[in-house]
């Protein structure tokens, strides 16, 4: 298994990481609030943690729908939490030209299911020399995604991530298949459980994605015990007034108690 290494926080070695954040920054001050009131717990509990919230949804559903604060103020808010609270960050990226900008603040690239066949795009992330984390796509065979592996690879960074989200099922659904989980991490990269997305109803709601919250925690608790390396949580204070994925965020109120539960699987198949 090769670690990687992200800020002061070993992914592969033995620790279950917690990557989680709202889905979008919706304002710089919910954004302090989340990563403050998240640290918090993840202190209490000693369980490392890596903010994540998107500076642009570029994949939503309507046109419609909030995107997010963009490139530049986003950066400006993510280094914000950064520097507020000592924590690692990451977002995603869904253009090339967003790699360099975004290096320089994040500590993680965060790669989108559906672009994590796009061949230029992981060449520039991993040009950055930063640690990628690429999310499988809905589409993907878990054994494919060597290939992403290996075009990252090429440009001498092997700090990978490999994240599953679930897989296309039928018209607005997706299933999460748990071989999935071993068959990546026999890739010898670390491998982490996206819960909140697989549970995730692609244009469930006409205009916008649904979800069903109520399999948040089981999912999480069936994949650690799996032994994955992470899990990622979309976690939001106010979910159904969430500015985007709210029907698949888990309340912030419920946090600590899914972790606590996590910790002690953890424990138990570590």
């Amino acid at each position: 298994m090769h670690c990687v290494k992200i800020r002061n926080i070993t992914i592969g070695s033995g620790d279950l990481v917690l990557i989680a954040g709202p889905c979008v920054i919706e304002s710089r001050d919910h954004a302090l609030f989340m990563a403050e009131s998240i640290l918090e717990i993840t202190s209490r509990l000693t369980i490392p943690f890596i903010f994540k919230a998107s500076f642009d949804k570029a994949n939503r559903s309507s046109i419609q729908s909030y995107r997010g604060p963009g490139l530049d103020k986003g950066l400006e808010i993510l280094l914000a939490v950064k520097e507020s609270f000592h924590i690692p960050v990451t977002t995603d990226i869904h253009e090339r030209a967003q790699a360099r900008p975004a290096a320089e603040v994040l500590d993680l690239i965060q790669i989108p299911a559906f672009l994590c066949r796009q061949t230029d795009i992981l060449l520039e992330a991993g040009a950055t020399g930063l640690p990628i984390n690429i999310k499988k796509g809905q589409f993907m065979a878990p054994w494919d995604m060597a290939h992403a592996v290996a075009k990252v690879e090429s440009t001498g960074n092997g700090a990978i991530l490999l994240t599953e989200r679930g897989t296309t099922f039928g018209y607005n659904n997706l299933v999460c298949d748990m071989r999935n989980l071993g068959i990546m991490r026999s890739l010898g990269k670390p491998v982490i459980l996206d819960v909140t997305h697989s549970i995730q109803l692609p244009g469930g709601k006409g205009t916008s994605s649904g979800g069903d919250r109520q399999f948040i925690a089981p999912l999480a608790r069936a994949g650690v015990a799996f032994g994955v390396d992470g899990v990622f949580m979309e976690v939001h204070d106010d979910p159904d007034h969430a500015l985007s994925d709210g029907p698949n965020s888990l309340p912030l109120k419920d946090l600590a108690a899914v972790l606590k539960q996590l910790k002690l699987i953890h424990e138990v198949v570590a």
